[in-house]
């Protein structure tokens, strides 16, 4: 590649992170570190859920410099989602649209904001994978993993492909492995967040440990709460979930992905063990409280 072309391929991909950069803001973390925002649509901008803590004060400095004040509106900790209105912001703010198709090996600017100064760093698209399911049970629309090498401060900041499309927002998985939450499954937050302030979880009401005893793995009843489906249900402490609707679940872990916000109000099978003898319980998903 000659030197005009690496010149030209420099300066595309400046004017990429620089054409985002008025949609995007920082803020202060309760870790007392910095990290990202940006302008979803409508003056509302979209965020990181795990760099937010309920009822605390967030005040967002604008690409501009200016800082304002902004409510919490809601959080979305099954896909990692936060929601936030500043009281007042600039007129104008970009909105970013949408990219098209990602696929491995496409360019990827993770871009942020550190009080007010723009960020940018690109890599490529490492992986596109199906429709997952997180550890809090939040359905995701695709897997995509980035292969970048990014710091907390772009964390809930935007990821673009090379047209200046946004693919979803940054967040960090295991390992601080760099992924990105899809547009569409932000855009479906977004609209459950704005008309109820929080997108509602599946609620067993029982306390539960991993368990292996011989061939039997599941999840142990611990306790119960005791206005919680799980009692009403007929479930005992000491009762071990072993199926949910004919299908195998070995530990706690796989038994809260399957309460994420579409198991609220429907009504499922558990396999249960206890003393030996198998039995079904037929228990009515409730919404998991706010707390």
């Amino acid at each position: 590649m000659s030197d005009f072309n690496l010149s030209a391929f420099s300066e595309a991909i400046a004017d990429i992170a620089a054409t985002a950069a008025p949609a995007l803001a920082s803020f202060a973390t309760h870790h007392h570190r910095t990290a990202s925002a940006f302008h979803w649509r409508d003056g509302f901008f979209v965020t990181a859920e795990e760099v937010v803590e309920a009822g605390e004060e967030i005040e967002l400095t604008l690409a501009s410099g200016e800082t304002v004040k902004a409510e919490l509106v809601g959080r979305d900790p099954s896909t990692g989602v936060a929601l936030l209105k500043p009281a007042s912001a600039s007129a104008g703010l970009p909105q970013l649209a949408q990219a098209g198709a990602a696929r491995p090996g496409n360019l990827a600017i993770a871009v942020g904001n550190s009080d007010g100064a723009a960020l940018a760093v690109f890599g490529t698209v490492g992986e596109v994978g199906p429709a997952w399911r997180s550890m809090r049970g939040g359905t995701i629309d695709r897997r995509i993993n980035l292969a970048i090498n990014t710091g907390g401060r772009f964390e809930g900041g935007p990821v673009l492909d090379a047209k200046g499309g946004l693919i979803g927002m940054l967040l960090f998985g295991p390992r601080r492995r760099a992924l990105v939450m899809p547009y569409e499954t932000i855009d479906r937050a977004v609209a459950t967040l704005r008309e109820k302030g929080h997108v509602a979880r599946g609620y067993l009401g029982a306390g539960l440990h991993p368990i292996r005893n011989g061939d039997t793995k599941g999840a142990m009843v611990m306790s119960l709460d005791d206005s919680g489906p799980a009692k009403a249900a007929g479930l005992h402490v000491g009762d071990i979930v072993v199926a949910w609707n004919g299908e195998a679940v070995h530990g706690p872990r796989e038994l809260i992905r399957k309460l994420g916000p579409d198991s609220a109000g429907t009504t499922v099978t558990l396999g249960v063990s206890s003393g030996g003898a198998q039995r079904d319980v037929s228990i009515t998903i409730g919404e998991k409280p706010l707390s």
